[in-house]
C-alpha cells in the first residue's frame, strides 16, 4: 500500500490548501491513502471525518511535533492529552518521546537534515526514535540521500512523506507498506516492525 505519511492542510495554520482538494489529489496519482500530520494537534484534523473520499481511499490521523530540538512525527496517537503546553510552543524533545511512547504511539523525526527544524545526527539516536523520515517531498536530493544513507547503515526504518503544504505536492514522497493497513495503529505497528520504506516519486 502506498500511503502519503506527511501531509499539510488549512488545519496546520501555516498554509490555505483545502483539505478535500488533498483528498482528490492524492486519489487520482494513485495513492491508497494519506496521513494528516498538522501541525502540533492530532485534534485538528478531526474535520476530515467528515469531508467525501473515494472509495477504498483512507485517510489517517497523526501529528507533527514541534520540539526544541526539531520537528517529530508521532503516528498512533487518538487526541492531544500527549501536549500539556498547548499548540506553537516548542516542547521539550524527551518529554515529547516520552508523552507519544506513554500513550502507545511512536515517533519519527522529519526531514532530519533540512537544517531548520531539523534534528540532524540526532534523529537516528534509536533508544529514543523508532523510525526516521529519510525522504521528505520539500527537501533538496542532498538532504534526503544524506537521511537515508545514515538510516542504512545504523539498519534503522525510513518512511516517506510529501510534506505538502498546497496544490501539486501531494505524493512527491510516500511509504511503501508490505502489508495492509487500516487504521493509525496499524500503521504505528508496521512502521515499528520496519515492513515499510520510504520511496520518492518519479
Amino acid at each position: 500500500m502506498k500511503i502519503d505519511l506527511h501531509c499539510h492542510s488549512k488545519y496546520s495554520c501555516d498554509n490555505s490548501f483545502d483539505p478535500q482538494r488533498l483528498i482528490q489529489e492524492a486519489a487520482l496519482i494513485g495513492l491508497d491513502g494519506i496521513c494528516i500530520t498538522e501541525h502540533d494537534s492530532v485534534e485538528a484534523s478531526k474535520p476530515y471525518a467528515n469531508l467525501e473520499t473515494p472509495e477504498g481511499f483512507l485517510i489517517f490521523r497523526a501529528v507533527e511535533i514541534s520540539t526544541q530540538m526539531g520537528h517529530m512525527l508521532a503516528y498512533g496517537l487518538e487526541d492531544d492529552s500527549w501536549d500539556q503546553r498547548g499548540r506553537f510552543r516548542y516542547i521539550d524533545l524527551e518529554t515529547a518521546v516520552l508523552q507519544v511512547k506513554q500513550r502507545g504511539g511512536i515517533c519519527v523525526p522529519s526531514h532530519p537534515f533540512r537544517g531548520v527544524e531539523s534534528m540532524g545526527e540526532c534523529a537516528f539516536d534509536q533508544q529514543l526514535f523508532d523510525a526516521v523520515e529519510t525522504i521528505n517531498g520539500n527537501n533538496y536530493f542532498v538532504h534526503n540521500n544524506r537521511a537515508v544513507d545514515y538510516a542504512k547503515n545504523l539498519n534503522m526504518t525510513g518512511v516517506g512523506g510529501s510534506d505538502c503544504h498546497g496544490p501539486g505536492q501531494v505524493g512527491r514522497a510516500y511509504t511503501q507498506f508490505e502489508r495492509p493497513v487500516y487504521n493509525i495503529r496499524d500503521i504505528a505497528e508496521e512502521i515499528k516492525q520496519g515492513r515499510c520504506k520510504a520511496v520518492l516519486a518519479s
